[in-house]
């Protein structure tokens, strides 16, 4: 089966040499392939845990008594909102990289930094998205009737268990529909880890084609359709979250 599946895309690039899907019969290629698709996949779920948590986070500093630290995460907000996050993967990378300690590699020739391109996209990615998801549990707190928080406040609770017990499991489902898509295009943007050489999916198609000219088509092809499968099983898996944390009555 396998032979006769690499056998038609072989006579398929002979016989439409623009149409070369080289890596569906070179190993070589294949790999390739599969290495970059690790690479986004493993990029796209560091990214979409740690933009949930600075979400949770900024959204309760946000609420902060201190007048400072609210200044402080509305600068945060406004500064990753505001800028083309292929900007901020850049002055990430190129500027605050050039500040951060270097190691020796372990053959003692050459230096390098302790946070490598693939570190600087998940930091840079992870705050441009986390920008968004404080917004958006900041919405869905608000959502939330003073009655309950005034309640837990009347059981003795302290500010930090309220956010945690009461009030951030609430908004959770009334903020699951506006996180999905943040975390839909947080996916989508992965691609531009490309600009500072993450070996994701797209940095591997374009070096494919740039080896094989003929497969440049091929290439495009299967890159929109594994991106429709990424945030397919991504959306799929938000829309069952939100069935199941479903209040009836409240909220999504």
């Amino acid at each position: 089966m396998l032979e006769a599946f690499q056998l038609f895309f072989r006579e398929l690039a002979e016989t439409y040499p623009k149409w070369n899907f080289i890596f569906f019969y070179d190993a070589g290629q294949w790999a390739r392939v599969v290495s970059g698709l690790w690479v986004t996949i493993k990029l796209s779920v560091i990214c979409v845990i740690l933009s949930v948590v600075i979400g949770v986070v900024g959204a309760w500093l946000q609420g902060s008594p201190l007048k400072l630290l609210r200044l402080v995460v509305q600068g945060y907000i406004q500064f990753f909102r505001n800028t083309p996050p292929l900007i901020q993967l850049l002055f990430f990378y190129f500027a605050l990289g050039q500040f951060t300690p270097t190691v020796t590699s372990a053959d003692g020739w050459t230096v390098e930094p302790i946070i490598s391109n693939v570190g600087w996209a998940i930091i840079s990615l992870s705050f441009f998205a986390g920008a968004f998801n404080v917004e958006i549990f900041r919405a869905g707190i608000e959502a939330v009737p003073d009655s309950t928080q005034e309640a837990a406040e009347a059981l003795g609770m302290n500010r930090l268990q309220i956010y945690i017990y009461v009030v951030l499991p609430l908004a959770f489902r009334v903020s699951l529909p506006a996180l999905n898509n943040n975390l839909v295009n947080l996916v989508k943007t992965t691609t531009q880890a490309l600009a500072i050489a993450v070996p994701e999916l797209l940095y591997q198609m374009v070096s494919i084609y740039n080896d094989y000219s003929t497969a440049q088509n091929a290439c495009m092809v299967f890159l929109f359709f594994a991106y429709i499968g990424l945030v397919g099983i991504l959306v799929m898996g938000m829309n069952k979250w939100e069935r199941v944390m479903r209040i009836p009555g409240y909220g999504s």
